[in-house]
């Protein structure tokens, strides 16, 4: 079974999305009781991007993210800004499970090179974003290189996972590039986390044919706090009616 990892994105401090409860009104944008509620829900690790820090180039909602750590049982993995050995450090420390890097790889694989020798692959994982078969960097600007090329680099490098996003625009729908997605499976031989572009539970059952692959793990980011999926309805209502939650945190 695919692993479901939530998504939660923190801009300015706060959640860029919120869940919608059984009457259709949000929950907390705090990124922190959102991290409870997931955790209340069963999640058994957490996605952060830190949006800002996609921006700034260096991590910005630490302090944030930190407090989310403590709150929480479960690991939780960052990604956003970490461009320099020096952050994927100073995040490592303050608890966080596991770092997502792109950028830094592109730039400076040296640097790179040192994380992964230093941290280790369960520690340190690469994050590729692509968009029209070219893999991007900086939150979106043209690396000029191929995720393959990306990955295939990466693993010489001693990396053993891959958090790869890749989601096709049809219209108003969208959903994981899923013939990439296996062409990079195939190619690399490496554990991947499809990320992005989840939608319905169809989404989810096609990924589920892939994990022969190594894709074992999914984020899941705009279908969860929309409540897709049919088990959602059940956990909203337990809520408003004030049932026990399946999880501690």
């Amino acid at each position: 079974m695919l692993l479901v990892i939530p998504a939660i994105e923190i801009k300015n401090g706060k959640c860029v999305r919120q869940v919608q409860d059984v009457d259709g009104c949000k929950y907390s944008d705090d990124p922190i009781e959102m991290a409870k509620m997931w955790r209340k829900e069963n999640a058994k690790t957490l996605h952060i991007t830190d949006l800002d820090g996609v921006s700034a180039g260096f991590p910005v909602n630490i302090k944030t993210i930190k407090q989310m750590v403590k709150t929480v049982d479960i690991p939780i993995e960052v990604g956003g800004g970490l461009r320099t050995f020096d952050a994927v450090r100073n995040a490592l420390e303050n608890g966080i499970y596991r770092t997502v890097i792109g950028t830094m790889l592109v730039e400076n694989p040296e640097e790179t090179k040192r994380c992964i020798d230093r941290f280790g692959p369960s520690k340190v994982v690469l994050g590729i974003d692509a968009k029209n078969c070219r893999a991007t960097i900086k939150g979106g600007e043209d690396s000029g290189l191929t995720p393959i090329s990306i990955a295939l680099n990466a693993r010489e490098l001693g990396f053993r996972r891959i958090v790869y996003t890749d989601v096709l625009t049809t219209g108003d729908f969208r959903r994981p590039n899923f013939d990439a997605l296996k062409l990079l499976a195939q190619k690399i031989e490496l554990r991947i986390t499809s990320s992005g572009g989840v939608s319905c539970l169809e989404d989810l059952l096609k990924l589920q044919e892939y994990e022969p692959l190594g894709i074992d793990s999914v984020i899941i980011g705009t279908a969860l706090y929309e409540n897709k999926f049919p088990c959602q309805r059940l956990w909203r209502m337990c809520e408003a009616g004030n049932y026990p939650y399946t999880a501690r945190i």
